[in-house]
């Protein structure tokens, strides 16, 4: 795994940065997607209720391919498929995730979906630590049974 720093070509903000990098609804739909185990280009275009569209994925997976925040490996059994996976730049990504979803249910009224319903529930009887530590060694376990590392 590449452990350099992404280089950004002007001087900012570190939250201006992010948000130049990061700050789009898709991108880090698509990081909560591979956190729920979803890889492949088919997945996140049909499993997602977001309805991201064609175009919008392709081009997000290339900006997150290019700042190393994903990567992928061909599937052995079909060439043609890419099984994508957060590198570890992306699974330190999850507070983000963790923080945008605590402030909106703290904040927003909303219908949740059973994956709110029990994230929501099990924030309540952990701390945001063990939460979070759950989710990327999840993770880490979930890529190293699909990709050995």
């Amino acid at each position: 795994m590449n452990s350099e720093k992404f280089s950004y070509p002007k001087q900012a903000c570190a939250c201006a940065v992010s948000l130049d990098l990061l700050g789009d609804k898709w991108s880090l739909l698509i990081i909560r997607d591979l956190f729920r185990g979803k890889s492949t280009y088919s997945e996140f275009l049909k499993q997602s209720q977001e309805g991201i569209a064609t175009n919008i994925l392709v081009d997000r997976l290339k900006k997150l391919l290019a700042m190393g925040i994903i990567d992928y490996r061909r599937e052995p059994q079909d060439k043609k498929i890419k099984k994508y996976f957060l590198t570890d730049r992306g699974i330190d990504l999850y507070p983000v995730i963790y923080e945008l979803q605590r402030w909106t249910l703290k904040h927003v009224d909303f219908d949740y979906t059973d994956n709110t319903k029990n994230w929501n529930d099990l924030i309540q009887n952990i701390s945001q630590e063990e939460v979070i530590n759950q989710y990327q060694n999840s993770y880490r376990t979930l890529r190293q049974s699909e990709f050995g590392f």
